[in-house]
């Protein structure tokens, strides 16, 4: 799509035309000469695979559990072809890719969400995502936005690197062998997991163990001693959080969601579905091997089951030490990250004024969940994705939110004004995880800190808790980005029960700012000519694990 890119890429020239004043220079000029195009396809098939020794099928990436890290340099024009070989009909063969934290100023038809910004991609068919990472730097990951497709594995970390990283000066080692992914492994295929879903492992890094299970081969990481670490962690569950800690070494957080912190110390950091924190790890401690551990949260239904046998770990080695299982000891009591001790490196403004309500627009969204319909709703509607996607009807001509579908789940928002949204904590299976696509936000007041507002230097990220029982949660951001943006819970399966709204952000110049190429107007058409067949997963039995 060389003519889109130019279109595209012109918005990152534009100070450069603006002081060109040779009417034959601008004839010679190509925008796309300023910026460095970053080709990359990934392949998403089936595949029988055993992270925790159990064999299964699955859905991968380029053939691996996690996906493979995707690197960037700041500033790059991603051109991501995404490639669905997907067969198996046990799980879903649709899919769509999100790319989690890009704000796509410009590009909304790229976020991924399908229902919102595009409809899947059909099985056999290819779609080439493209946004900018301009003025982004840090670490996200991909997975997918269509039903519950991530948590059967289609998931993988994206780091854009930044070359004057601020904090480089505290590393020595920032590369592929320093990203460290958690998430949960389920022995089923979603779409046969019915009722409340119940993680069987923890992986790390694609290894992990479950209860009763073999003891196979856990997730190493090797450092040499006297090196300094940056240790991106990643959350990619569909469900729990985790309690991540490091035995022997503390962990100084120097980044979250992708923001830049002022450097804080901790023993041990609760990561939600959906947030990254970057940590540096001082390798000053006796040749040995230390137990990793990421514990999932105790809340209902998910797997807490310590450490026996190596369950919910992985393994930091010392260069020299003896490859076996570490000895190490977990301390009896760490010193835990607080969300309200992280700010922001260089100060940013929190939109509105400094007091509850102080936003051009006001918003609180009531949780609920209703056990007969074993639905989620919000402000009393449940969230279900649109066979039409909220942005092609926009770009249809529908300007009116209460015109939009679904019906009374979109929420019209203007722009250039500040937003302040509220959400209580304490319905069921708490905490959620909220994760709004196309910004990042002020996190105003942090779930557990009720009474407490900071509109001073609160930390900005794009995934925050809302709690539990009297918490409530507020966040700001300005609207600087036309386009249909979800923001909803990032425990999949909360998302799939209907545990979302859409914020349509300046619906009046969405077509103008956000111009689509060819191929996802055709993305549509395809869908919706597929067979049942393909979009309804045959169901199949639990499988006997022990």
């Amino acid at each position: 799509m060389p003519s889109f890119a130019r279109l595209l890429s012109t918005t990152l020239a534009s100070v450069v035309l603006a002081s060109t004043a040779s009417a034959s220079i601008l004839q010679l000029f190509d925008p796309l000469d300023l910026v460095n195009i970053n080709h990359q396809s990934i392949v998403i098939s089936n595949q029988n695979m055993s992270p925790d020794g159990f064999d299964r099928p699955s859905t991968v990436v380029n053939g691996t559990i996690p996906g493979p890290l995707i690197k960037a340099q700041k500033g790059d024009l991603m051109q991501i072809n995404v490639i669905n070989d997907l067969t198996d009909n046990t799980m879903y063969r649709a899919t769509s890719i999100h790319w989690h934290g890009m704000n796509q100023h410009g590009t909304t038809w790229a976020d991924g969400a399908a229902g919102v910004n595009q409809c899947p991609i059909s099985p056999q068919e290819s779609f080439q995502y493209q946004f900018s990472t301009t003025n982004q730097a840090g670490t996200f990951w991909y997975h997918s936005h269509y039903r519950t497709q991530y948590c059967d594995g289609l998931r993988g970390p994206f780091v854009i690197y930044d070359p004057q990283d601020p904090a480089a000066y505290m590393y020595d080692v920032d590369d592929e062998t320093t990203i460290i992914t958690l998430s949960e492994w389920y022995h089923l295929q979603s779409p046969s997991i019915t009722g409340v879903a119940a993680s069987d492992a923890t992986l790390i890094n694609g290894q992990g163990r479950y209860p009763g299970g073999p003891l196979v081969d856990l997730a190493v990481i090797n450092v040499v001693p006297g090196k300094r670490y940056r240790f991106r962690i990643l959350a990619m569950s569909c469900d729990p959080n985790y309690i991540f800690s490091i035995d022997g070494h503390q962990l100084t957080i120097i980044e979250a969601d992708g923001q830049n912190v002022r450097p804080v110390t901790v023993d041990s950091i609760d990561i939600l579905s959906g947030q990254r924190y970057s940590v540096v790890l001082n390798a000053d401690q006796p040749v040995d091997n230390y137990w990793i551990r990421a514990l999932p949260n105790s809340g209902n239904y998910n797997l807490s089951t310590g450490y026996v046998d190596g369950t919910n770990s992985g393994i930091l080695r010392y260069v020299g030490a003896d490859i076996v299982d570490p000895t190490t000891i977990a301390l009896d009591d760490p010193v835990q990250l607080d969300e309200t001790t992280l700010h922001p490196l260089v100060p940013i403004p929190v939109p509105g004024l400094p007091y509850s309500g102080g936003a051009d627009v006001n918003i609180n969204l009531a949780l609920d969940f209703n056990v007969d319909a074993w639905r989620f709703y919000i402000n009393g509607i449940s969230f279900d994705p649109p066979t039409i996607p909220v942005l092609l009807q926009i770009l249809s001509g529908e300007q009116l939110a209460q015109n939009l579908l679904p019906q009374g789940m979109v929420y019209s928002i203007p722009k250039n004004s500040s937003v302040e949204i509220s959400i209580p904590g304490g319905v069921i299976s708490s905490p959620h995880p909220f994760h709004l696509h196309g910004h990042t936000f002020s996190v105003v007041r942090s779930a557990g800190n009720d009474t407490t507002f900071n509109y001073l230097n609160p930390v900005v990220r794009d995934v925050v808790s809302t709690g539990d029982v009297g918490s409530n949660t507020t966040i700001r951001f300005r609207t600087d980005n036309a386009g249909p943006w979800i923001l909803h819970c990032h425990i999949d399966w909360h998302f799939d029960l209907g545990l979302a709204v859409v914020l349509a952000e300046d619906i009046t110049d969405i077509s103008l700012l956000n111009p689509t190429p060819t191929e996802w107007d055709n993305l549509c058409p395809a869908f919706n000519n597929l067979d049942a067949s393909i979009t309804s997963p045959q169901i199949v039995p639990t499988p006997a694990i022990y």
